[in-house]
């Protein structure tokens, strides 16, 4: 009891500091994806659902009826095995809802009441968001959205008197665990700007250069945007053509380049690639005006021509990730219409050209988003990588925000070290203008896939690009959903091969060959994403050596290694060099 004591008063103490720290930042600006515009903007959406169904009160009746009904067998159910006798759930968690993994969900009437009681709930709220009729499509996305986040949140596994896990601790430890979970809250608060970023991997395990990113090369160019790597061969002979990665410049370029076993860059030299990355700069307010242009001018143009002048070859083949392969795809649509042919082929890995179809994310974007958006760029000339962090995160809730909460604040442990979290914590900053068009002109307008896009006065039409096409899709990705990306492929004019990974848009690419896990679909073209999927062969493991023999147009050929030191471009400094260490 003592020790009991001693903890509530440091719980207390504690508690006192971070709801001080809580209220300060109530203060500070109302921006986009701030806590007081968003709720509003949920309210907003919500409320004209609500409306609907008010508006017909038989058929909100019915709604209700059956969602009491669910509720008196709940209780009656829980009624009868309180006097011992054995009955079946009324409502089950889904396969993978790990929320509810601990035995004592099932075990306990407790907690399985509260456990059932919740789902019903939620799969009643989210069934109904999803049929409303009366509301444009748009309107329909966003209350699914917004009542996702609701729904995550208010899960009995999030509150300390309804998980019996944080129970069992609390008992174990004298409220230990809360204590400490209110201290890894306040130095979560201390290390975040304007949005609380929860810890969700120790971020003193890995340094990048000495535990990823370590594959060998050297940097052997340099200009505002980019630093360009070549890493040094690992074969005696190489492909003829070198293949240039084009990484997003959200995040850092080493999510292709984690600890060996998970290199994807690693893998590829292995293969017999002469690879060069380009490496994206973490912009200042001194690169506001940079523009999506410029990222394509100064980033893949340039470094197709450092690579030619390198190697003196005229051939290179690309490889585009992400919003790295939007940003390729214009290139080639671009070089397409000036009769520049030296990108021979492209892989894309889970890269949208035609944004129609593209998920969660347009909840984000509309006119007084922007607009808003815009003007808080404006300030200090860029987006602050946090932000897009928290918008990636609001996608995948109950796997990317509530399990830290439950993990860091409740029980009370430190997050486990994982590469791929401390990546993701890695975040970049966005130059204003760049990530104003990109928003606007991609996922608002949608115009490069019309057709109505302009790059350096020159119409971009993707069906002139006639190479070879590696496309690469996730099936349960949140960023770039497999529909999306497939209708995009549908836009060039070349020979284009799918192939479907599983898992998402970050586990379905990083997965290597010898953790033999997931798979992968192939198959012949097809119209639509459906009609593929039917007829497409599944693949146990890995993608990766699909993609080897098939990521170029002349795989054949093979030449003597290439040092990177040996070149006309003398190198700068060794990989991974400095932009990717830059930190925001």
């Amino acid at each position: 009891m003592d020790e009991l004591a001693r903890n509530m008063v440091r719980l207390f103490d504690q508690s006192t500091k971070v709801f001080s720290a809580l209220a300060e930042r109530t203060t500070n600006g109302n921006g986009p994806y701030s806590m007081a515009s968003e709720v509003g903007e949920a309210a907003k959406t919500l409320g004209e659902v609500a409306r609907v169904w008010v508006s017909d009160p038989s058929k909100l009746a019915a709604a209700q009826g059956e969602l009491f009904q669910s509720y008196a067998d709940l209780w009656g159910r829980s009624f009868r095995r309180f006097l011992g006798e054995d009955v079946e759930p009324v409502v089950v968690p889904e396969p993978g809802d790990n929320r509810f993994k601990d035995p004592d969900w099932s075990n306990s009437q407790y907690f399985d009441f509260w456990k059932q009681a919740y789902l019903i709930t939620s799969r009643w709220a989210s069934d109904i968001t999803k049929n409303t009729e009366g509301v444009d499509d748009r309107t329909r996305q966003k209350a699914v959205f917004y009542l996702e986040q609701m729904l995550a949140a208010l899960s009995p596994s999030n509150y300390p008197f309804t998980n019996p896990e944080v129970v069992r601790a609390t008992l174990e430890t004298n409220a230990e665990n809360l204590v400490r979970g209110m201290a890894h809250l306040a130095h979560d608060l201390e290390q975040s700007k304007n949005l609380l970023r929860i810890t969700q991997t120790d971020l003193t395990a890995f340094e990048v250069g000495r535990d990823l990113a370590i594959t060998p090369g050297k940097v052997i160019f340099q200009n505002d945007l980019i630093q360009l790597i070549q890493y040094s061969p690992t074969t005696e002979e190489v492909y003829e053509r070198p293949l240039i990665m084009v990484p997003p410049w959200i995040n850092k370029y080493y999510i292709l380049d984690l600890v060996p076993e998970k290199s994807f860059v690693k893998f590829a030299v292995d293969q017999g690639f002469t690879v060069f990355m380009v490496s994206w700069v973490n912009p200042d307010g001194g690169l506001a005006q940079k523009t999506f242009e410029d990222y394509m001018n100064e980033g893949i143009l340039a470094a197709v021509e450092a690579v030619n002048r390198q190697l003196g070859l005229h051939h290179v083949n690309m490889l585009g990730y992400c919003v790295g392969g939007t940003l390729l795809a214009s290139a080639l649509a671009y070089a397409a219409v000036k009769g520049d042919d030296r990108m021979a082929s492209a892989s894309f890995l889970t890269a949208q050209v035609d944004f129609s179809a593209a998920g969660d994310l347009l909840v984000f974007i509309d006119d007084t988003q922007l607009k808003s958006l815009e003007e808080m760029m404006a300030e200090q000339g860029y987006l602050d990588g946090s932000r897009m962090a928290a918008v990636f995160n609001m996608l995948r809730p109950r796997d990317l925000i509530w399990p830290y909460v439950v993990n860091n604040y409740l029980l009370g442990k430190k997050p486990f070290p994982f590469d791929l979290l401390f990546w993701n914590a890695d975040s970049t900053r966005l130059p204003a203008a760049n990530h104003a068009f990109y928003l606007r002109e991609f996922y608002h307008e949608n115009r490069l896939s019309k057709g109505e896009m302009e790059l350096g006065g020159v119409k971009l039409d993707l069906s002139k690009i006639n190479i070879p096409i590696y496309e690469l899709f996730t099936r349960e990705d949140h960023i770039a959903p497999a529909l999306s990306v497939f209708q995009g492929s549908k836009l060039f004019g070349g020979p284009v091969r799918h192939v479907m990974a599983g898992s998402g848009h970050i586990a379905g690419v990083v997965n290597p060959p010898a953790k033999k896990k997931y798979q992968y679909w192939s198959g012949a073209p097809a119209e639509t994403l459906e009609a593929w999927i039917g007829k497409a062969t599944e693949t146990p493991g890995s993608w990766w050596p699909d993609w080897a023999p098939g990521s170029q147009s002349n795989p054949a050929k093979k030449v003597p290694a290439r040092d990177p030191a040996a070149g006309p471009l003398k190198p700068i400094e060794d990989a991974p060099g400095s932009f990717v260490k830059s930190k925001s």
